[in-house]
């Protein structure tokens, strides 16, 4: 375990060493910690003048690229075996909640935001390449589709979870209700084109398979506090 001065936001791991880990804290900072060596962060970088609530590790191969998403509304390009950041992302009008890769697409993340937008970047490109208006609430998190590169969905604090066409974004391709408070996590099912898993602040996990006409699948009610993270195992596809 590895202790910081300042509250935790989220983490991911490095996709080139099992032993690396980058962590997103309330002090603007992120730290890379290394497993094997449990003195202390190998490197922390502090560039966001707020809050960082958000770092992913890119998934696409020949990439070792990090971004980072904060409430100084600005995203953050990194190469983990660079001291600085590559660049910045301004556009954003509220905090950013969620930058995530594509797993598809090499150079290409979505940030979701308190501006009530989801918005895809290319880190090649200036500026954003598209703004969608997803929600009339804050969007508190965003997934890709680990099998189909042009959807994403989202999750906000209306308690709605929609799905977004890049190539038509005008209407959601699915909308999924039944969350009773803010939706704090999405995540896209590794093994199924359509499944998907979402926490929320209404202390449930749900399951659904917006392919469905009924697509909420189970509501999981263990918890007894707000649910504010989850992930699916990649090796076991029955794990959360």
């Amino acid at each position: 375990s590895f202790d910081w001065n300042d509250g935790l936001f989220d983490v991911t791991w490095s996709e080139n060493n099992e032993h690396v880990l980058i962590t997103s804290s309330g002090d603007g900072s992120l730290q890379i910690w290394d497993t094997a060596k449990t003195t202390g962060p190998l490197q922390v970088y502090k560039e966001h003048t707020q809050e960082v609530y958000s770092v992913d590790w890119s998934q696409t191969r020949g990439e070792q690229l990090v971004v980072s998403g904060s409430w100084d509304q600005t995203a953050k390009l990194w190469d983990p075996a660079v001291g600085k950041s590559l660049r910045t992302f301004k556009g954003h009008e509220g905090v950013i909640y969620s930058t995530i890769w594509s797993p598809h697409i090499p150079g290409c993340f979505a940030s979701a935001s308190g501006d009530q937008t989801l918005r895809v970047w290319d880190v090649k490109a200036p500026g954003v390449k598209l703004v969608i208006p997803a929600h009339h609430a804050e969007i508190l998190s965003c997934d890709w589709c680990k099998y189909d590169e042009n959807l994403l969905v989202t999750g906000a604090v209306d308690c709605s979870l929609k799905g977004w066409d890049l190539r038509n974004v005008r209407q959601p391709v699915f909308v999924l209700l039944g969350h009773s408070y803010a939706i704090r996590r999405v995540k896209f099912s590794p093994f199924h084109a359509s499944l998907l898993a979402s926490c929320s602040y209404d202390f449930t996990v749900r399951f659904w398979d917006f392919s469905k006409p009924n697509p909420l699948l189970e509501t999981v009610e263990h918890h007894t506090e707000f649910t504010c993270g989850l992930d699916l195992s990649l090796h076991n596809c029955g794990q959360v």
